[in-house]
């Protein structure tokens, strides 16, 4: 069931990252950003008061679990950490062509396993290593066809912006592992929809504070803000995405490693969203770039097994 809900999850952020190239173009990155949180705080919203008042029982998939101030730390944290991730992702995936972008996000496994190694203690095998080695090789061939387009790897700040993100939801994930693991394994135990449901409203008040302080002084000077449908798209694809994912992790037997690729497989969503609707270049290429990704992730998932 936990694998088929990340399958699920997986083609969900394929099309959440298509609605979100659409809603960054020519766009302001922050307004986009805000209504974002705003949105998906409100599909959220009624879980938590019809939890907190008990209209929804706690037998029920989208009871949100209570607690104090001892819970809410650890979701404010996974707010900052996860919007810190799409501020830099959003800003490079503006600037940047979908069929690099995904890509490059493809390669969060590959972090989180070598997060695991140096967080967690743990050891890779010889198919791990193979799988890293594979990421690595497709990440400098993707710099060559990123140079075809006029993209300098090492010069580009975009690129930067995206690697920094992937990184930082790397750390996401294996922050996730320790936040919803039973507290005999090490965890906190967080009940998985008060993670959902709270960390988005936390990331529209950090976001409005952003709008206040930084964009609306400065916006009749930098690009403006265009309202666009595609906004809306994105907060329903995330949602449904992260609500599939966060399920499967609460179920018996589930892996982040292995949940955590499948859902990289996003990519070949946005890759082919990237060919046929922003009519990108290079396609060929990058499809070989984007199989050796693929592949990399063939032997994390053996090497996992």
């Amino acid at each position: 069931m936990w694998l088929l809900l990340a399958f699920l999850s997986a083609t969900l952020l394929g099309f959440y990252d298509s609605f979100k190239k659409k809603s960054l173009l020519s766009n302001a990155v922050i307004p986009v950003l805000f209504l974002n949180t705003v949105f998906s705080s409100l599909i959220f919203l009624p879980f938590i008061i019809l939890s907190a008042t008990g209209a929804l029982p706690e037998t029920s998939i989208f009871h949100v679990g209570g607690g104090g101030w001892e819970i809410h730390k650890y979701i404010i944290l996974k707010s900052l950490i996860v919007l810190s991730s799409w501020i830099f992702g959003y800003f490079g995936m503006k600037h940047l062509p979908l069929t690099i972008v995904g890509p490059i996000n493809a390669t969060r496994p590959v972090m989180v396993l070598v997060g695991a190694l140096l967080v967690f203690g743990e050891s890779l095998n010889v198919w791990q290593w193979i799988g890293v080695l594979l990421a690595i090789g497709s990440f400098f061939m993707l710099s060559r066809s990123g140079k075809k387009e006029g993209i300098d790897f090492e010069h580009n700040r975009w690129i930067g912006f995206i690697v920094l993100a992937a990184v930082l939801g790397a750390i996401s994930g294996l922050y996730d592992k320790y936040l919803m693991a039973d507290p005999s394994n090490g965890g906190v135990g967080v009940d998985r929809m008060a993670v959902q449901s709270w960390y988005n409203l936390y990331q529209m008040g950090m976001m409005g504070l952003m709008m206040a302080i930084l964009w609306w002084p400065t916006h009749k000077h930098t690009t403006p803000f265009r309202w666009d449908w595609s906004i809306i798209g994105i907060s329903l694809f995330l949602s449904a995405a992260d609500f599939a994912y966060f399920y499967a992790l609460s179920l018996p037997g589930a892996m982040i490693s292995i949940v955590s690729m499948i859902r990289r497989g996003s990519v070949i969503v946005s890759f082919l969203f990237g060919g046929l609707f922003f009519h990108e270049r290079n396609l060929r290429a990058k499809a070989i770039d984007l199989a050796l990704v693929l592949l990399g992730m063939v032997f994390l998932y053996i090497g996992s097994k």
